[in-house]
C-alpha cells in the first residue's frame, strides 16, 4: 500500500483533514466513476447469491419474528407486517437481480421507521460519508419553513463565491426545495411526519454509507438566493465521499457496555462527519486538548462530546451557563459524568441550559447518569422490557445471557400463562448508579432538544422531564422517538448460540442492527413507550437569527424561563479541620455521614455556616431545605 503523501505545511485544516481522511478529495469524472462502483456492486465479493440471499432472509426472519422488541407497535401502527413481507421475500429472491434484491430488503426494513434497526448488505461502505460541503438549516413556522446554508466548508467543488452561509434555498434539482425535503422524508426512518422531516432535511448534504445505498445523483443542481427578492442563482455541486473516523476522545464500548447502547449508528457516522467538515481545526486539536482555545470555551477532556461556556444574557440574570452534549458515544461513563460535574461546577448559577439537539445516542449508563447531577431529587432511570416469546425466553435461560438478561427471565416465563406481549419493564442502568455522585449544579436548568435528538439523547430528554428536573423545550413535535436499546445482529447471534433459535454467520459484509429492548418511562408517564412518540416539550421554532449567530434567540427564550424559575444556591468547601456552607434562599440544614444523620437538622439563613469536618465516616451529605423540600444537595467524600 502507498505512503499517504505528506502534509503540507499551508494546507488548511480541512483540506489536511480531508487527505488525511479520505487521500485526495474526490470529483468530476473520479467522482461519478467512484459513485457509480458503489452503486452498482459488481464485484463478485459484494454478490450475494441464492443461498446466501436465504440466509440472510431467515436470520431477518428469526431476529424479527423473535426478538423485535417494537413489532406488535410496528404492526398496529403502520398496518404492514414485516414478518410476512419477509417469508414472501424468500419465496422471490432466488430470481432477484443482486440490486433489486438488497433493494427490497432495505426498503423493508425502512419501512419499519426505526433507525434502531437497519440492515446493511456487502456493497456498504463502512463508516463512510457521503456528503455535498454545505450545511442546510431551517428556521420559521412549519406551516411557512424556510431553508439557508448555515455553514460552508472549504472546498474546490463550490465554483460560484456568493454561494456562502445565509443564502436562502430555493430549488433542489429543478424542484422547489421544500418539495425536495419532502419528497426524501418518505426515504427517512421516523415514527411521526417531524421526524422524518428532519432527518431528510439532513440526510439531502449527509448520507451514511453503511446503512444506505449512494445518492441517485452524481450532482445536484441548486437554486439559492443571496436575499429575498433577488433573483434565483444556480449552482452545481458534485457529490464527495469521506470517512471520518473517530475522535480520540469518541471511542467503542468494550463488549459488555455494547449491549447497553441506543444510538442510530448511521446518525452517529453523520455527526462525526458534519464535524470533521465544519470544524475540522477542533477535530485535529483533539489530540493535544486544544479545542478549549476558542475564545469563551472551557476545556474538556472529551471534546467530541461536550461544550461547555458562559453566555451573557443582557438581562438581570447576568450570566448563565451552557452545556453542549454532543453525543453519549463513550468508553467511560465513570470518567464523562466526573468531566460534566466539573465542567457545570464552573459555571454560573443563575441558570443552565443544556442542549442535547441533534445528539444520537450513545451508551444508555452515560445519558441516564447524568440526571442526578441537576436535581436533589432521587433519579429513576428509564426501564425496558423484551416481547415475550418463545425465542426471548430461550435466549434468557441461556447460561451465555445470564449475566445479562437474568432479570426478565421470570417475567417471560410468567407471560406463558398471562398472554402478556412484553416482559416485566425493568431499568439497564442500575438506579444505585443514577445516584451516587449527587447533585453539582444547584441551579435552574432548562434542556433543548429537536426531533433529531434519538435513542440515549432521548432518555436523557424522558429522565429530565420524568424526573421533574425543569423544563423541556423542544425545536419541533417531541424528540426523535428512539425508545429502544440497539444490539448488532453479531450480538444476537452470540446471544443465540446453543438455543434452537440459532443464527448461522451472515455472509461477508452483511449485518444489521435491531430494537432489542424497548424503553418506557417513569414517574406520571410511567409504561408510556418512547418508540414512534418521543418525548415532548415547550414548542420552538427557530429563526434566522438562531441559525446564522449562534442560537441568540433560542438562548434568549431560555433564559426567559429560567428568569421565572426559582432560584436558590448552595456551596461546600471541604477544608483540613471544617466544613464551610453558603448558602442563599434556604431556610434548613441537614449533614449525614455515610447516610445517617450527623446532628439535628437545624434553621439557617443567608450566608456561611462553619462546622467541624466529620473524624470519621467516608461520605459527607449536605441537605438543605426551601419550605420543608429538599432544593439543594451536595455529596463529598470524606476519605
Amino acid at each position: 500500500m502507498a505512503a499517504k503523501p505528506a502534509r503540507s505545511a499551508k494546507a488548511s485544516p480541512s483540506t489536511a483533514l480531508l487527505k488525511a481522511q479520505t487521500g485526495t478529495p474526490l470529483g468530476g469524472r473520479a467522482m461519478r466513476a467512484a459513485l457509480s462502483r458503489a452503486k452498482t456492486a459488481v464485484r463478485s465479493d459484494e454478490t450475494l447469491d441464492a443461498a446466501d440471499r436465504e440466509l440472510v432472509v431467515d436470520a431477518l426472519l428469526t431476529a424479527l419474528g423473535g426478538a423485535y422488541c417494537h413489532l406488535p407497535q410496528k404492526r398496529a401502527g403502520y398496518a404492514n407486517d414485516p414478518v410476512q413481507a419477509l417469508q414472501l421475500l424468500r419465496l422471490q429472491a432466488a430470481e432477484m437481480s443482486d440490486a433489486e434484491f438488497h433493494l427490497v430488503l432495505t426498503g423493508l426494513v425502512v419501512d419499519l421507521r426505526d433507525a434502531h434497526t437497519l440492515y446493511a448488505g456487502p456493497a456498504g461502505r463502512g463508516e463512510a460519508v457521503a456528503r455535498l460541503p454545505f450545511l442546510v438549516e431551517q428556521y420559521g413556522s412549519i406551516d411557512a419553513p424556510a431553508f439557508l446554508v448555515s455553514k460552508v466548508a472549504p472546498s474546490t467543488l463550490i465554483q460560484d463565491p456568493r454561494f456562502k452561509p445565509g443564502v436562502l434555498l430555493e430549488t433542489w434539482n429543478g424542484m422547489r426545495f421544500e418539495r425536495a425535503v419532502a419528497l426524501h422524508a418518505d426515504r427517512e426512518t421516523g415514527g411521526r411526519p417531524d421526524a422524518r422531516l428532519a432527518r431528510a432535511l439532513e440526510s439531502l448534504t449527509f448520507r451514511s454509507l453503511r446503512y444506505g445505498p449512494p445518492p441517485d445523483e452524481m450532482w445536484v443542481d441548486i437554486g439559492f438566493r443571496e436575499r429575498a427578492g433577488q433573483p434565483v442563482r444556480e449552482i452545481r455541486i458534485p457529490w464527495h465521499v469521506v470517512r471520518p473516523g473517530r475522535a480520540k476522545s469518541g471511542v467503542a464500548p468494550g463488549a459488555h457496555a455494547a449491549l447497553r447502547l441506543a444510538v442510530s449508528p448511521a446518525a452517529e457516522h453523520v455527526r462525526r462527519a458534519k464535524k470533521l467538515m465544519f470544524s475540522g481545526a477542533q477535530w485535529e486539536a483533539e489530540d493535544q486538548r486544544q479545542a478549549a482555545r476558542d475564545a469563551g470555551w472551557l476545556e474538556t477532556r472529551f471534546p467530541d462530546a461536550l461544550s461547555a461556556r458562559r453566555v451573557a444574557t443582557g438581562t438581570a440574570l447576568g450570566e448563565i451557563g451552557y452545556l453542549r452534549i454532543w453525543t453519549f458515544d463513550v468508553e467511560d461513563h465513570d470518567a464523562f459524568v466526573n468531566e460534566v460535574a466539573q465542567l457545570v461546577e464552573q459555571l454560573p448559577d443563575a441558570g443552565l441550559i443544556i442542549d442535547v439537539r441533534g445528539n444520537p445516542g450513545g451508551l444508555i449508563w452515560a445519558a441516564e447518569r447524568l440526571l442526578q447531577l441537576f436535581t436533589p431529587d432521587p433519579v429513576s432511570p428509564t426501564r425496558f422490557s423484551l416481547v415475550a416469546t418463545p425465542l426471548t425466553r430461550a435466549m434468557a435461560r441461556s447460561a451465555f445471557n445470564r449475566m445479562e438478561l437474568e432479570p426478565w427471565i421470570s417475567s417471560l416465563e410468567s407471560a406463558i400463562a398471562t398472554g402478556e406481549a412484553y416482559s416485566q419493564a425493568l431499568p439497564i442502568t442500575d438506579p444505585a448508579w443514577c445516584n451516587d455522585v449527587g447533585q453539582r449544579y444547584g441551579g435552574p436548568v432548562v434542556c433543548v432538544a429537536d426531533a433529531n435528538t434519538y435513542s440515549s439523547g432521548d432518555l436523557f430528554c424522558a429522565g429530565f422531564v420524568d424526573n421533574e428536573i425543569g423544563a423541556l423545550v423542544c425545536v419541533g413535535q417531541a424528540t426523535g422517538a428512539g425508545g429502544a436499546n440497539v444490539w448488532t445482529s453479531q450480538d444476537l447471534t452470540d446471544a443465540l448460540e446453543g438455543t434452537e433459535f440459532e443464527i448461522p454467520p451472515l455472509p461477508k459484509g452483511v449485518s444489521f442492527t435491531m430494537a432489542f429492548r424497548r424503553a418506557v418511562r417513569c414517574g406520571d408517564a410511567a409504561g408510556v413507550p418512547i418508540e414512534d412518540l418521543g418525548v415532548a416539550g415547550i414548542p420552538y421554532a427557530m429563526t434566522r437569527r438562531d441559525v446564522l449567530e449562534g442560537n441568540a434567540d433560542l438562548i434568549a427564550y431560555c433564559a426567559e424561563l429560567l428568569t421565572g424559575a426559582p432560584r436558590t444556591a448552595l456551596r461546600v468547601a471541604l477544608r483540613t479541620d471544617e466544613v464551610s456552607i453558603t448558602t442563599k434562599g434556604l431556610d434548613e440544614l441537614e449533614i449525614y455521614v455515610d447516610g445517617r444523620p450527623a446532628q439535628a437538622a437545624r434553621p439557617i439563613a443567608d450566608g456561611t455556616v462553619t462546622l467541624p469536618r466529620p473524624a470519621s465516616g467516608t461520605t459527607l451529605e449536605i441537605a438543605c431545605r426551601e419550605g420543608g423540600r429538599v432544593v439543594q444537595r451536595r455529596r463529598l467524600p470524606l476519605a
